[in-house]
């Protein structure tokens, strides 16, 4: 392969995620996440659906959801600044059971999961997004259950290229993207930078955002190649609380815990390496991660305030071998991914004042009278061994069959550094509630888990236009460091000490999933249908008491999701086009009973509206040169907010309205409007101390900008 061909292979595999539609795949498509290379689309028996690098460019996302939520059943909600919880198949949730990936490369190791992952890269200024649904453990292991986020970088231009583009909006926003690079020889490169300030439109909100990425390709023979990836992100942000109604309606910018914050810091370093013949590939990746983290939590601080700072490093390689015969199409795959993980844990419980306001709402604020108490100091390091399987066959000409298996080994290897590492109770500060909490301690130990992830999928092409998949999936997730080694607030020593011994009972969460589908397209018209039913056992949740608000995590029984999804791409004329997404589920508790406690089987989970919807229409008349006009409706239906089904949000619709007009050779401007007609609505909803509370969605927020290239 020469390196001109070379070249034009790595545009190619950057731009994978381009699609016919604004977010629908069609068979012509190929895909990078579903089988960790690029495969054609129709082939890969998995619901992947795309956001390609156009459709960044134009929409440029001030949060993640203004993309995400235009994805067949997938609804991320706005928790401050770029914060976020997900729902895809899966009730909206903070619990790892996505993998977030840039490149292919997990963005944190299972160990230190955090479900905020999404702020942790640069997405405006990516090559586009691919959101593969269901589980993908066979290829990826812990974590793949609901499914994966997988963030591309931008390809480096073929010559010299500069863009820079400046924002401004509602509630002191401001944004500065600039992006540029060059190739030379067999070396091309590009930079972006990405710098983000908001005030926050409620008191006390305020955000910043420093991110950056940089990629190098080099062609090291006519047919290697060497791509290098460096990113970072730091974040600063304060949190915002939940509201009471009578807040919500009527004082709706307010921030009940103004003391909160968030600060972070993400580096990652990536040397992809890859030799292709016509027949072989080989693929080793090594990378290096750092994280870390100072929080007070705004979620705590009803039940179990307290500060922290965690942190973590990773060593890690992913490797693979693959192999081509002409026999039947024949493709054998076999990798091994390495993950080493030391990290850290160093935590205080803080006092606070506790005080109702003229609504009824809970004030809370920082008692400095009393000193913070250190309750957790540990050191712990996550291991990963993991040997993969992948098989693919055609006995047909029309059908594809693909089948994987893949071996998880971890381990946590932990040291307690509090008070000499010995096991036992301590106490915290006083909480918001009478006594002071306690906090058990477990020894210096380690803890293993181990499984085996198959997979087993066909596709069949009925035309070439239309193709249809089934699948079959087992997935797991080991539970997080967090989970293991940092207990709840206890009322006496004794509790928190056997809950502190039971947490290294936890089991890993298994998954069973079956699903099938269609793609197709013909005449301007492009098309996806998928159907699944998935059964979780031994489901990792977290029981809130609804009068203390203590949560405790328990391995709890079996959970049923359940659901249908659909999109729609349409060329309605020659300057109209429509793109509609609609997901339809119900997530349920089958066996779910916390001893001694409470009884929810047979009741639909919390979080889990059955109706999710989306749909755009936009207008791009050739008076505008490539600009276009863009109305958005996202309909989001009802939801329980607790476990006993006792409590409903009654949903919501929002109109989001964009444009963007290229007004002279390498010059554009673009404005949108989120939220247009102003509606009061929710993010999150949930039930605390038995009455409702919200997490107060962004009401009408503009945004304008403009943007050069040269």
């Amino acid at each position: 392969m020469k390196h001109t061909q070379l070249a034009i292979l790595i545009a190619a595999l950057g731009a994978s995620v381009a699609s016919a539609a604004e977010t629908l795949p069609v068979l012509g498509e190929v895909s990078v996440t579903a089988t960790r290379e690029a495969r054609p689309l129709g082939e890969t028996p998995a619901t992947v659906s795309a956001v390609k690098e156009e459709t960044l460019a134009a929409t440029r996302p001030a949060h993640p959801k203004d993309v995400l939520n235009q994805v067949p059943g997938v609804w991320i909600s706005n928790l401050s600044g770029e914060g976020h919880s997900t729902a895809i198949r899966q009730p909206l949730t903070t619990a790892a059971v996505y993998l977030y990936l840039e490149d292919g490369i997990p963005t944190r190791s299972t160990g230190f999961f955090n479900h905020n992952a999404l702020y942790e890269i640069n997405v405006p200024q990516s090559g586009g997004l691919e959101v593969s649904k269901g589980p993908g453990s066979a290829l990826y292991g812990s974590d793949a259950i609901g499914g994966t986020i997988n963030v591309l970088t931008r390809t480096p231009p073929a010559g010299p290229e500069f863009e820079l583009g400046g924002e401004a909006g509602s509630h002191g926003w401001g944004r500065v993207l600039a992006s540029g690079g060059n190739a030379h020889g067999d070396d091309a490169w590009r930079a972006s930078l990405n710098l983000t300030h908001s005030d926050g439109w409620q008191h006390d909100a305020g955000y910043d955002r420093r991110a950056g990425t940089l990629r190098w390709d080099r062609a090291l023979a006519d047919d290697a190649m060497l791509k290098t990836v460096v990113s970072f992100s730091t974040v600063d942000q304060q949190h915002v609380g939940n509201l009471n109604d009578a807040e919500f309606q009527r004082a709706p910018r307010s921030n009940n815990i103004p003391f909160s914050f968030r600060e972070v810091d993400a580096f990652r370093l990536s040397a992809a390496f890859e030799r292709e013949s016509d027949t072989t590939l080989l693929s080793v990746t090594p990378y290096f991660r750092d994280n870390r983290m100072k929080i007070i939590p705004n979620w705590t601080v009803s039940y179990d305030p307290n500060q922290y700072v965690t942190e973590n490093q990773s060593f890690g390689f992913l490797s693979k071998y693959r192999m081509d015969f002409a026999p039947l199409r024949a493709r054998l795959i076999v990798g091994l991914d390495v993950d080493y993980s030391p990290g850290s844990r160093d935590e205080d419980s803080i006092a606070l004042t506790r005080t109702t306001n003229a609504l009824g709402g809970t004030t809370y604020s920082l008692n400095r009278a009393v000193a913070p108490v250190q309750i957790y100091q540990y050191d712990v390091t996550f291991r990963g061994i993991s040997p993969y399987l992948h098989g693919e066959i055609s006995p047909l000409e029309r059908l594809r069959v693909t089948a994987g298996l893949r071996y998880d080994d971890m381990q946590y290897d932990y040291t307690n550094t509090f008070n000499g590492g010995a096991a036992g109770a301590t106490q915290g500060v006083a909480g918001p509630f009478p006594g002071n909490g306690w906090y058990g301690h477990v020894a210096s130990t380690k803890v293993d888990y181990s499984r085996f992830s198959p997979k087993l999928g066909a596709t069949w092409a009925f035309t070439e236009q239309l193709s249809g998949f089934v699948a079959y999936s087992n997935a797991f997730r080991a539970p997080s460091e967090g989970q293991v080694f940092r207990g709840s607030r206890e009322s006496s020593a004794a509790r928190a000490q056997a809950q502190a011994e039971s947490l290294l009972k936890l089991k890993p969460v298994v998954v069973d999933s079956f699903e099938t589908g269609l793609r197709g397209s013909a005449d301007g018209l492009s098309y996806e249908l998928s159907v699944y039913h998935m059964t979780k056992k031994d489901d990792i949740v977290s029981f809130q008491d609804p009068v203390t608000n203590q949560r405790t995590a328990v391995n709890a029984g079996e959970t049923l999701h359940r659901g249908v999804e659909a999109g729609l791409g349409l060329a309605l004329a020659r300057d109209w086009r429509l793109d509609a997404s609609l997901s339809y589920a119900k997530h349920s508790y089958e066996t779910w009973v916390v001893s001694g406690t409470a009884d929810f089987s047979g009741k639909e989970m919390e979080s889990a509206p059955r109706l999710l919807a989306n749909t755009r229409l936009s207008y791009a008349p050739a008076a505008m040169n490539g600009g276009r006009v863009q109305l958005e409706w996202f309909s989001l239906g009802s939801y329980w907010r607790d476990a006993a089904n006792t409590s409903k949000y009654g949903g919501h619709d929002l109109f989001n309205l964009r444009a963007n007009y290229p007004f002279a050779k390498g010059f554009e401007a673009y404005a949108s409007v989120t939220n247009l007609f102003d509606r009061r609505h929710a993010e999150t909803s949930s039930l605390s101390s038995g009455e409702a509370s919200y997490t107060a969605g962004l009401p009408r927020t503009v945004y304008a900008g403009l943007h050069a290239k040269w």
